[in-house]
């Protein structure tokens, strides 16, 4: 009975580790979240999972994503594609060298605007590899190969206090000059009345010693 225990326990961690080992090849976008309205720069990771080299990779842009720059890496050209507005709708990285080979991976990032209404950007990618063989990254969620998500989140209040100080009472405009000492002016009082004891120990310690010489030197 151990045994089969011991079994059936090795095989759903290998099932597991699978399932981790084939979620991780995704190609996918990042951040997984962002703000509505707000600029942002998103980096495409992309791992190798088969035994050949990765030499193209294209990212096609969510509707009202506004792709403005690109980082440039090293060993591999880009170009951006446009739609009959003139709008950036896809970008291409091409190796000039050996590609991203077997158990590497390699991220490439650019910015742009984020649509102003919250929801969800779907990136859909496609990955060449060196034998001509193309996987196309552009499932739903949770299918083999899907399309990576950005979920948009509404953006923040502009009334709201966004330096974490915390609301006071009102000064009236001309008074900040008197309101503002009051603070200071009350640390200070305090401050000297808890320094006024300590002189007085002070000076009584110091009258003791003197006197209990004086004493010594008069026997």
């Amino acid at each position: 009975m151990k045994i089969k225990k011991w079994i059936g326990a090795l095989t759903l961690t290998g099932a597991l580790l699978a399932f981790a080992g084939s979620a991780s090849a995704h190609v996918t976008v990042s951040p997984k979240e962002a703000t509505a309205g707000g600029y942002e720069k998103y980096t495409v990771r992309v791992p190798v999972e088969k035994d050949s080299n990765t030499t193209k990779v294209r990212v096609e842009f969510p509707p009202g994503v506004k792709v403005s720059t690109v980082m440039p890496v090293p060993g591999w050209k880009y170009e951006f594609e446009k739609d009959t507005e003139g709008r950036f709708k896809a970008l291409t990285w091409t190796t000039t060298a050996e590609g991203i080979k077997p158990h590497e991976f390699m991220e490439f990032s650019f910015s742009g605007k984020n649509p102003d209404q919250p929801g969800k950007l779907a990136w859909k990618a496609y990955q060449t590899y060196a034998d001509n063989s193309v996987v196309e990254w552009t499932g739903a969620e949770g299918s083999d190969k899907p399309a990576s998500v950005t979920t948009l989140k509404e953006k923040s209040n502009p009334g709201d206090n966004q330096h974490g100080e915390k609301p006071g009472a009102a000064v009236e405009p001309g008074n900040e000059k008197a309101a503002a000492p009051a603070a200071p002016a009350a640390e200070t009082k305090q401050a000297s009345s808890n320094t006024l004891p300590l002189i007085l120990s002070g000076l009584a310690l110091l009258l003791s010693i003197i006197s209990l010489f004086r004493k010594r030197a008069s026997k």
